[in-house]
């Protein structure tokens, strides 16, 4: 008998066993871009019950993603790893079983998971994923009206717009955990704001009169094409620019691209509904103070930017996102943090939050100890990776390197400029600091020619270029060679 008390009393002190656990809810929002919110200035959407969240707790200002595409971006939010390493590099590829993540490490600790709403790694399968108990999702990017859901193996179509379906099956999970003493973990994926911009009935054609202006980088001009990529102004009438074929969007005449903005912000006010209903819900069950809820977007959104629509680019709208926390009164309300937070920390976060040790696969850093106000040094820079998609070949390979002064942007497979902003004077990146040198006559690598026509940039080029092959290294990745001297 004093044995089994003994081994009760160890398992009870083992990480991941404390009582006061928190419960934890991350809701994840696909494509949104960082300012699709009133509390940033948008002109025009509301958005009460996300700005009301934010606002009582920890807004992350500098919040990034590593690969600004949807699998790649959410396979590195649940492994914790950038995507060279878990090598989910496009939407076709699913993860490895065999990969640690956080919610089998939840599960492991006595945690109850639960998955509701877009997977999207392994386009086609919406069959169970490891580590969770409660599973609710769709294959590859589902239909917003009236979509087919698999339910914990059950494959039903429910009435309705998606934003509500996943949102009432979320909330359906909340309250049966009402009577359970173990901690619980829910993700509410939302298929939102993603493309085929559908909002719902009631929210339809409410932004239609609403004047839209465009970005001052939208324009087709010489002068602002200057210094940048050939292959950028060759997008601008592909699938991804901003004078692609919109099919007649929406049915409605007048300017594509102004009713497309219009289109996006109507979907997103469905995604605040859903924030109302979760935390209205958290609130009739006493549990709003004891739980976690961190809130974060799979990658931004270029909406006419450098002629650009969609993401994948590492320009800033692309791969900047909205991201806070909240906890009650655990953490310090309506404040603001201007560290680099990206995609890779969200599983080591969760798992602290949850007292269980981050495995050493992760890349990633926990954010807890700056949402509670902790002194800690935290990182200066950090690796942007896309690979080129064969569903989207106009974007090449990218290797870039966010600092706070300097975004950096390498290019393979293509021979074309490499692109340098200086942050803090042009945050618009409209002056490429490499646009002028002189590539030669299709021979040698770009870099050598940049080194040796800006004499003056020149340290900063290599310092820039060494630290993207330092973290490649560093988390098992490779590039290529340094090819200036």
């Amino acid at each position: 008998m004093k044995k089994l008390a003994f081994a009760i009393l160890l398992l009870l002190t083992l990480p991941g066993f404390c009582q006061d656990r928190p419960n934890i809810i991350f809701l994840l929002i696909d494509d949104q871009r960082y300012d699709e919110l009133s509390m940033m200035g948008h002109p025009f959407i509301e958005t009460p019950h996300i700005d009301k969240l934010a606002g009582n707790g920890v807004y992350f200002k500098e919040a990034f993603v590593t690969t600004s595409l949807c699998s790649p971006s959410r396979a590195s939010m649940v492994t914790g790893q950038y995507a060279h390493k878990h090598d989910v590099i496009d939407n076709d590829s699913d993860l490895n079983t065999s990969t640690p993540t956080y919610p089998k490490e939840l599960q492991k600790s006595g945690y109850t998971t639960a998955f509701v709403g877009k997977w999207h790694m392994g386009e086609a399968s919406d069959k169970r994923r490891p580590g969770f108990d409660y599973w609710v999702s769709f294959e590859g990017q589902g239909r917003y009206i009236d979509p087919k859901l698999n339910v914990n193996g059950e494959r039903q179509v429910i009435k309705g717009h998606m934003t509500d379906a996943l949102t009432d099956l979320a909330i359906d999970f909340i309250k049966e955990q009402s009577n359970s003493d173990e901690p619980y973990f829910l993700c509410l994926s939302h298929k939102a704001v993603h493309e085929n911009w559908t909002p719902t009935e009631r929210h339809h054609k409410k932004y239609i009169d609403e004047k839209i202006e465009l970005p001052d980088t939208y324009a087709n001009t010489e002068e602002n094409y200057k210094g940048k990529p050939e292959w950028l102004r060759k997008q601008r009438k592909s699938w991804h620019g901003a004078e692609r074929d919109y099919v007649n969007i929406d049915n409605v005449e007048g300017d594509d691209l102004e009713r497309l903005i219009q289109l996006y912000a109507e979907c997103m006010l469905g995604v605040d509904e859903s924030v109302g209903k979760i935390v209205k819900t958290l609130n009739e069950q006493g549990e709003l103070e004891n739980t976690a809820i961190i809130y974060m977007s799979d990658n931004g959104y270029l909406l006419g930017e450098h002629g650009l629509i969609d993401k994948r680019v590492m320009y800033e709208e692309s791969i900047r996102i909205p991201a806070f926390f909240h906890w009650g009164d655990k953490i310090k309300k309506g404040s603001a943090n201007s560290e680099f937070v990206l995609n890779i920390d969200i599983a080591p976060t969760i798992l602290d939050l949850a007292g269980v040790a981050k495995p050493e696969t992760m890349h990633g850093e926990s954010f807890l100890p700056l949402v509670l106000g902790q002194d800690v040094e935290w990182r200066q820079d950090f690796l942007y990776e896309y690979f080129v998609d064969h569903m989207a070949v106009q974007t090449p390979t990218i290797y870039g390197l966010r600092t706070k002064q300097y975004s950096y942007m390498t290019y393979h497979g293509v021979w074309d400029v490499y692109e340098l902003y200086d942050i803090q004077k042009d945050p618009a990146q409209t002056n490429n600091l490499l646009g002028d040198v002189i590539y030669g006559q299709g021979y040698g690598h770009f870099l050598r020619h940049a080194v040796k026509q800006l004499p003056d940039l020149a340290p900063t080029i290599k310092k820039l270029d060494n630290r993207i092959n330092n973290i490649l290294k560093q988390t098992g990745g490779e590039r290529r060679p340094v090819w200036y001297k």
